[in-house]
Parts: structure tokens; C-alpha cells; sequence
């Protein structure tokens, strides 16, 4: 099968499956042409890589998966520590992004939107961030935005 082929049944394109070679997630058979001949175990392996990269995991993580996976032998825990572990940096990002939304909610509920040139969100991105003090909202404005 030709990367082009590969490419529709996968629904990667044919750079990203190029940068996977490069990085030997996966080792294509040549024709006697040069070109790439990918089996139908290259095709999964890439779905594979497609659907790991889809939940998130890195480079790294989805060539240890792709290694556990091949491995009849191996221990369902190695597995499950990767997953788990980003499964804890998942939980950490998202509870930076809530602490984002709040924060930013809290701006644009300051705000007036008026024609006034005060702007409480303009005066918190310009704080200091690195003052000992700094609390990113609550210091900067009131609740009515003055």
C-alpha cells in the first residue's frame, strides 16, 4: 500500500506519517523504486499512533504504548502507570484552565465596555505578575470595576 492509500484509510496525512517513519514509530518495507510499502500491520500501527495522539499522549508515551503493544508479554501495569499518568496531567491542565476562566471572567465581568478608557483587563495584563503581593484580580479592581 502506497502512502497515499494509507493516508485515506488512516486519516493522517502523508506528512505526519513521514515524521513517524523519521522518528521510526514505524519502519515501512521499500519497492525496489525507493518507495514507501506499507503493510496492512503498518496501517494499525498507525491508527494506532492516530487514536494515542488523539487523547493526547506524547511522542514518547505513544512509543512506549506502541512497544506494550507488540509485547505479548507484557504487564497490563505498565500500561495502565502511562495512561494514569497522563490521565494526572490531564486533571492538572484542566484545573489551570479553570483557574483561567475564572480569572478572566472575572476581568470581563469588570470591564464596562464603555467608551471610558479605564480597563480593568488592560491594568491586570500590565501588572507586575512578579510582585510578591500580586493576586492577579482581586487586587487590580473592585467588583464594579473601578
Amino acid at each position: 500500500m502506497n502512502i497515499k492509500d494509507v493516508s485515506a484509510r488512516t486519516g493522517l496525512p502523508a506528512k505526519t506519517i513521514r515524521y513517524y517513519e523519521d522518528i521510526d514509530l514505524i519502519r515501512p518495507a521499500r519497492r525496489p523504486n525507493g518507495y514507501r510499502d506499507f503493510s496492512d500491520t503498518d496501517c494499525h500501527k498507525l491508527a494506532f499512533l492516530s487514536r494515542a495522539r488523539t487523547l493526547g499522549f506524547s511522542i514518547d508515551d505513544c512509543r512506549t504504548l506502541l512497544d506494550l503493544y507488540e509485547d505479548e508479554g507484557r504487564a497490563s501495569a505498565d500500561v495502565r502507570r502511562i495512561a494514569a499518568h497522563h490521565l494526572e496531567q490531564i486533571d492538572a491542565r484542566l484545573t489551570e484552565l479553570r483557574e483561567l476562566r475564572d480569572t478572566l471572567s472575572r476581568l470581563v465581568s469588570a470591564c464596562a465596555g464603555d467608551n471610558r478608557p479605564d480597563c480593568p483587563i488592560l491594568r491586570d495584563l500590565a501588572a507586575d505578575q512578579s510582585a510578591p503581593d500580586h493576586n492577579q484580580t482581586d487586587r487590580n479592581f473592585s467588583a464594579d470595576g473601578s
